[in-house]
């Protein structure tokens, strides 16, 4: 995917990313551009900031097999349906979903400290970690493969997961400059060092709702206890209520056997602090999703399968919390109301949480600067 002019718009793509612009898939609002949020918008003939609440209710359904694939599988295509925006968004997707990573995102992820991956367990779990290591500890030998020279944790719940055939979703991240990229694609290779990754998926993603961080080196801490529980104790609580940033791995299945391919994607989420909020004791997280590039890879995933992973950082320390479960989408009510800008509201329902204090060897250098686009958007700290 991408067509002959890649190169072109892949120059196009680094400056508006460079530039600290841009919408390719998470915000709307704002005067933020990026060539794949230009392309979406102006396509779809929405301005920045309209919200897409168009309902044309549809079902399901799998695409004629005399048909090209779509780079969309039935859940993705169920919400554009939703919305009414299936036959542009489909357009659009085959211009910016590409089966190779161009070399603007090889060079990038090169030059990362860390990655977030989404994988699933044997069960069907999809779950959220973060890679890390040297800058040069991802390198992509060719268009169609990513090495990554680093493997999770013994105590991280996603390191019995990366075995050949299995999928994973990556995302590279940048946070100071609020790039970022995602890839999909499937292990081929796994050794005591790490593992490589044929390309399914590669496309860019927007700066928007990015939250723009420094970050330094920490020294090796000493291991510390983990804790285990299947709703959010007062510390853990304490870390989602703070946090302006996570992070979500979703999954889907073929609908019928020997019909596609099992995937995995993950994706950031930001706001301002508090726009996560904990609810029945622990045991339910929500949060508001907002206008964004309109190709709903997560939703899409978790209408066909509800389970989720995500995980929480606090910068400040580098521990990480790993939160298991299943999503509702609450499309409108109150709930969505009580947030400004929402389009929809995210329900998880707990099924595990793993907090792993200093997992993460990166510390915030300074303060954290507030994504733009969040101006319109409420304050729930």
């Amino acid at each position: 995917a991408g067509g002959s002019d890649d190169g072109q718009q892949d120059q196009r793509e680094d400056h508006f990313q460079r530039a600290g612009h841009g919408d390719g898939g998470g915000g709307g609002g704002g005067p933020e551009l990026s060539l794949q949020g230009v392309i979406v918008r102006r396509a779809l003939g929405v301005s920045w900031g309209t919200p897409d609440t168009q309902h044309a209710e549809t079902g399901m359904h799998d695409t004629d097999d005399t048909a090209p694939a779509s780079p969309f599988h039935a859940g993705e295509r169920a919400i554009h349906e939703r919305l009414g925006i299936a036959g542009r968004i489909e357009a659009i997707g085959r211009m910016v979903i590409r089966d190779h990573m161009p070399m603007q995102h090889r060079e990038f992820f090169a030059q990362l400290p860390w990655l977030i991956l989404g994988a699933v367990t044997a069960q069907g779990q999809p779950l959220a970690t973060i890679l890390h290591g040297a800058p040069g500890f991802s390198q992509s030998p060719d268009p169609e493969h990513l090495r990554i020279d680093a493997l999770p944790a013994d105590d991280d719940p996603a390191a019995a997961a990366l075995l050949a055939g299995a999928p994973v979703g990556l995302l590279g991240i940048e946070l100071a400059t609020r790039r970022r990229n995602r890839m999909n694609g499937e292990i081929v290779a796994r050794d005591a060092r790490g593992f490589a990754v044929r390309v399914g998926e590669s496309f860019g993603n927007c700066p928007k709702y990015i939250q723009a961080r420094a970050f330094t080196t920490a020294d090796g801490a000493a291991p510390a206890a983990l804790t285990r529980t299947d709703r959010l104790a007062d510390d853990m609580a304490a870390l989602v209520n703070a946090a302006d940033t996570f992070f979500i791995a979703s999954a889907h299945a073929p609908l019928h056997a020997g019909h596609g391919k099992h995937g995995v994607d993950v994706s950031h989420r930001g706001g301002r602090p508090g726009f996560v909020q904990v609810e029945a004791g622990g045991q339910a997280l929500i949060w508001p999703d907002f206008t964004g590039n309109y190709l709903f890879n997560t939703l899409g995933n978790l209408l066909l399968d509800p389970r989720a992973g995500l995980v929480f950082v606090d910068f400040a320390s580098g521990t990480q919390l790993h939160l298991a479960g299943t999503v509702e989408i609450l499309w409108d009510g109150p709930l969505v109301q009580r947030y400004a800008g929402a389009q929809r509201v995210l329900r998880l329902q707990i099924r595990e949480a793993l907090l792993r204090p200093a997992a993460l060897p990166l510390r915030a250098a300074g303060a954290a600067e507030i994504s733009p686009a969040l101006a319109g958007t409420g304050d729930w700290a």
